[in-house]
C-alpha cells in the first residue's frame, strides 16, 4: 500500500492480529512492527447487520460461525465505522466513507483496493450472488443490491470491461476453485437473502456452511489462504464507535487456532 492511502478492515485486521493473537508464525524483530505470514489467497466475505451479541455466542442460530469463531481467530472488540451499509463497504475497500446514502449511483474514483491490487500485480475478483451477468455494473435487480457490492462503483472497474469482468456472479467460486485459479483477493458477496439483510442469521449461517465450507477445505486455500466474515455494521440503534460492534471470524492454515483479539479494531487507522 502507499503511504497516505487508509488500510482496508483486511490489513488492519491482519496487522492488529499478527504477532499478539492471530496470526501464527508472525514475529516482532522491533516494538511496533510484526512480520505477516505471506498470504496468496484472501477471501473477505460481508454479512449484514447484526451486532456481534447477535451471532457470536449464538450457537442455536448461527452454528457455523460460532464453531469458526472457536475453531479458528475471533476479533471480540472490531467495530463498524457508520450507518447505513454503503459507508462501511467504502470504509472496507477504500478507507473512506465516501457516502451514507444507500440509494447512491455515482461513480467513486477514490484510491481503492481494486487500483492498489492491480498496481501490485494481484488478482481480484468479486463473487456476488445474483448478479445478472458477468460485468454488471448497473443497479439493484433483487436480491442483489449494488450498493452490496462497493468494487461495482469504482471507475477503476466501471470504465475498463477488463476489470469490470471481474465482478462474476458467485457461481463461478465454485468452478475456480475446481481449476484451482483462485484469485489473490475475492470480494464475496451474498444476496439478501443469504446475507441476514432480509433473511435470518440461521439462513445466513446455513448458506455459508454449505458455500464456504467448500473454500475452505480446498487445497489452494489450505497452502496460504485466509479467510475474513465480517459484518458490515450492528443493529441500527448500536452506534457504538460509530457502527457498532460486530463479528470479525478469521480462518485459514495462518490463523493462530482457538484464540480471540481483544484489542480495539477499527477501518479508520491510517498508514501515514
Amino acid at each position: 500500500m502507499r503511504v497516505g492511502l487508509r488500510f482496508t478492515a483486511i490489513f488492519m485486521i491482519l496487522l492488529a492480529l499478527s504477532s499478539c493473537g492471530g496470526i501464527k508464525g508472525c514475529s516482532t524483530p522491533t516494538a511496533g512492527v510484526s512480520t505477516i505470514p505471506t498470504l496468496g489467497h484472501v477471501v473477505l466475505v460481508v454479512e449484514e447487520n447484526r451486532s456481534y451479541g447477535d451471532v457470536i455466542g449464538k450457537t442455536a442460530d448461527a452454528p457455523y460461525m460460532n464453531s469458526l469463531a472457536a475453531q479458528y481467530s475471533l476479533a471480540t472488540r472490531y467495530f463498524a465505522n457508520t450507518h447505513p451499509s454503503i459507508g462501511d463497504y467504502f470504509m472496507l475497500t477504500t478507507g473512506q466513507t465516501v457516502t451514507n446514502d444507500d440509494s447512491f449511483t455515482a461513480t467513486v474514483d477514490v484510491d481503492n483496493i481494486t487500483r492498489e491490487l492491480n498496481r501490485a500485480g494481484k488478482s481480484w475478483k468479486a463473487y456476488a450472488e445474483s448478479l445478472p451477468t458477468v460485468g454488471y455494473t448497473g443497479g439493484n435487480v433483487h436480491p442483489y443490491l449494488k450498493r452490496h457490492n462497493p468494487l461495482s462503483y469504482f471507475t477503476d472497474v466501471v470504465n475498463d470491461g477488463h476489470q469490470a469482468a471481474h465482478l462474476v456472479p458467485f457461481s463461478q467460486l465454485s468452478a475456480d476453485l475446481a481449476g484451482n485459479s483462485l484469485p489473490n483477493f475475492s470480494f464475496v458477496v451474498p444476496n439478501v437473502d443469504h446475507d441476514a439483510h432480509d433473511g435470518s442469521i440461521a439462513a445466513a449461517d446455513s448458506w455459508l456452511q454449505a458455500n464456504i465450507g467448500p473454500l475452505i477445505a480446498n487445497s489452494q486455500f489450505q497452502r496460504d489462504g485466509l479467510l475474513i466474515i465480517v459484518f458490515d455494521e450492528g443493529k441500527s440503534l448500536d452506534r457504538r464507535n460509530g457502527g457498532g460492534r460486530v463479528p470479525a471470524i478469521l480462518v485459514g492454515p495462518s490463523v493462530k487456532r482457538g484464540s480471540s483479539q481483544p484489542r480495539f479494531i477499527s477501518t479508520r487507522a491510517r498508514c501515514d
